[in-house]
């Protein structure tokens, strides 16, 4: 190894002990990355002369005032980036549409629905998963609000522990992955590919988990109805509790069609889609009688922490991203990927591998950021022939996108340190511990790993929508 590469390593390195003594990713980027410039500005180049006596060293211009000239690139090139503008706007109505109240009615509701069924509890929780994970987008917030619901009701009607936690957490992960999902907003970007086509591409794939989800929950129900049982003062269905089924599923859904069905018909952009649904999310708080000055404070207040904290990583990783290519990173880890195997889809699996692994360490976001540009100029030489119908641009990054979002959606429920089983734990009742958590989402990931293998196996999943959506 040269002294580049030995270079990359150290950063890596740092940035990942940093992580470990808690150090917030934020200051870990932007602290390592200073660190590194210093040390290839006075260091390195000081002794250029006696190291290169010994080992090759071609730094290409890591200065402090060249990376002053491009302070404005930072800060001014995300921020106007419009597809960018998508993200408060996703962020704002997912928060609003927790204020409205829909969820809790489609709890009641779908309840007494499936009330006779085995499983019908965790049934319920499932498909208010999957619609939720189609308006809200925003991970943390829906299992903490189908924990809230669900975790009461299931432990009142006698639901062994694993199972009920295992649904909410694999229902709740859902939002990282159906559209509209604010990663898939972010990949857009690091990725220089249209969000129509990642919203388009993403959604068989996530339809296809929750079906997943759905047949395992109803054949555990049969083979095992002592750990789902049916209440026993369970009501008849009536034309009533369908019609109040239906009166409180159609205003989520009518959100899910205004924001997704304006893009699908090509009424309007993804960018102008989020105004509608945050649009959409407030009127729905305004019929429920569930608005005033304080929750819309509230949610501005929390749709401003939450998109501050993503551009404020957005400009640390672009620094560090800088620093890592002015060492030759890119090129390095470009080399190593494409090095370690001849075939190109055990290329792809060895990343997604990489990926998973990471996402033991990092959060989706920095992950997002970080390396998928690093492995962007990867997957294109791979030259993969994945079909895009003469209508989707560059449909193998499309297809490598969602296999990284299925990808990171599983690192959300594997244990030990899956970010979705915490959210989940801080809103569980003492006598339900990280275990019976643990236990729960075992076979979620089992399934979401089959979904995998299939988007895998079969790209056209990914690119068979947005090429009929767009011809049209």
């Amino acid at each position: 190894m040269d002294l580049n590469q030995w270079m990359v390593l150290a950063m890596s390195l740092v940035f990942i002990i940093m992580l470990f003594r808690g150090i917030p990713v934020v200051y870990a980027l932007v602290g390592v990355s200073l660190l590194f410039v210093l040390i290839g500005e006075f260091v390195l180049d000081a002794n250029r002369q006696a190291i290169n006596e010994y080992i090759e060293f071609d730094r290409t211009g890591i200065t402090y005032n060249k990376l002053s000239v491009n302070a404005g690139r930072f800060f001014g090139g995300i921020i106007k980036n419009p597809v960018l503008v998508a993200l408060p706007m996703f962020i704002y109505m997912g928060l609003m549409l927790d204020q409205s109240g829909v969820a809790q009615k489609m709890m009641k509701s779908m309840q007494v629905l499936f009330g006779a069924l085995k499983g019908g509890l965790a049934l319920s929780v499932m498909l208010i998963g999957i619609i939720l994970a189609a308006s809200t987008g925003v991970i943390g917030a829906s299992v903490v609000l189908l924990g809230v619901m669900g975790i009461p009701a299931m432990m009142k009607q006698g639901y062994a522990k694993p199972i009920a936690t295992g649904t909410i957490a694999a229902s709740g992960t859902l939002g990282i992955l159906i559209p509209p999902s604010i990663m898939l907003v972010i990949m857009s970007d690091q990725l220089a590919i249209s969000l129509g086509d990642l919203f388009m591409g993403a959604l068989f794939p996530g339809l296809l988990l929750g079906g997943l989800y759905i047949l395992y929950i109803v054949i555990y129900g049969i083979i095992s109805p002592k750990s789902m049982p049916i209440p026993d003062d369970h009501e008849p269905v009536t034309m009533a509790i369908v019609l109040e089924v239906a009166k409180s599923v159609v205003p989520p859904m009518g959100l899910i069609i205004l924001v997704l069905g304006s893009i699908f018909f090509g009424l309007a952009t993804p960018t102008e889609a989020s105004g509608l649904g945050a649009m959409g999310a407030t009127f729905l708080a305004i019929a429920a009688r569930k608005l005033n000055l304080k929750v819309f404070k509230d949610v501005m207040r929390q749709t401003l922490n939450t998109a501050g904290y993503i551009v404020g990583i957005f400009i640390a990783a672009n620094f560090f991203a800088l620093v890592l290519r002015r060492y030759g990173g890119d090129e390095i880890i470009e080399n190593m990927v494409l090095g370690s195997f001849e075939n190109p889809y055990m290329v792809i699996g060895f990343i997604l591998f990489i990926i998973f692994l990471l996402g033991f360490l990092l959060d989706w976001i920095e992950i997002t950021l970080i390396i998928m540009p690093l492995m962007l100029p990867v997957v294109i030489g791979l030259n993969i022939p994945v079909e895009g119908y003469g209508v989707v641009d560059n449909p193998s990054v499309v297809w490598f996108a969602i296999l990284v979002a299925v990808t990171l959606q599983t690192s959300f429920l594997t244990p030990p340190v899956g970010f979705a089983l915490f959210y989940l734990k801080g809103v569980c009742p003492p006598e339900i511990s990280l275990l019976h958590i643990y236990k729960g989402v075992i076979p979620f990931v089992i399934l979401q790993l089959i979904g995998l293998l299939i988007v895998f196996f079969w790209p056209t999943l990914t690119t068979w929508l947005p090429a009929v959506a767009y011809a049209n």
